[in-house]
């Protein structure tokens, strides 16, 4: 399996601290937005030169990794 830390970074000073693609100002978040709205990896590629096949995979295998982790508690409704 892809180790997503090797591709995807946090920087502070980079679009407030959100999860890019290394090396760029790419959010994790936009190129997951763009696959859901059915981008293909080919259009995403010629759209944003430099992202590569395993940059996408390493923002997919981050966001399963959030997902995974991800909780939900119920709260006591008010009576």
């Amino acid at each position: 399996m892809m180790n997503w830390q090797d591709r995807i970074g946090f920087d502070p000073g980079i679009l407030g601290g959100k999860p890019v693609v290394k090396g760029t100002r790419l959010a994790v978040e936009k190129i997951v937005e763009l696959m859901a709205a059915g981008w293909s990896e080919q259009q995403i590629i010629e759209n944003y030169p430099g992202l590569t096949h395993d940059d996408m995979s390493a923002c997919l295998f981050y966001a399963t990794e959030i997902l995974r982790s991800e909780r939900v508690v119920a709260l006591a409704s008010p009576e």
